[in-house]
């Protein structure tokens, strides 16, 4: 029961993000389809129409597993030696840069929504 469960929230998942992507190649958005799929599920979750349930244990192995969807980019790269040779400290510097970006900016926000939390 729970294979079938994680399947079928896995594919409504994928489905939901085949959705956005459909949508940004039609509407010829300039952003990942994707993302617009991740907004659709969280409007779809504040909106009360999914209930979390409906997704929870597929998206918890997504993320368990989300490693393992990076292993192509990271083989891709060793096919460029040359240019990660030539230009390693400046890929270097721009995601360290943008990871730490990403880290506070990710704090400001929880804090943000926390103070807003706290509100209601």
């Amino acid at each position: 029961m729970y294979l079938l469960k994680c399947i079928a929230q896995i594919g409504g998942l994928l489905g939901i993000a085949q959705l956005g992507t459909k949508i940004t190649q039609v509407f010829n958005l300039h952003f990942p389809g994707s993302i617009l799929g991740i907004l659709f599920v969280f409007l779809l979750l504040e909106a009360k129409v999914i209930s979390l349930e409906w997704v929870e244990i597929g998206a918890n192995l997504l993320i368990a597993e989300l490693l393992l969807f990076f292993i192509p980019s990271a083989v891709g790269v060793v096919q460029y030696k040359q240019l990660v040779i030539t230009n390693g400290a400046s890929f270097g510097f721009v995601i360290f840069l943008s990871t730490v970006t990403v880290m506070i900016s990710t704090g400001l926000l929880a804090e943000f929504l926390n103070k807003i939390g706290k509100g209601r």
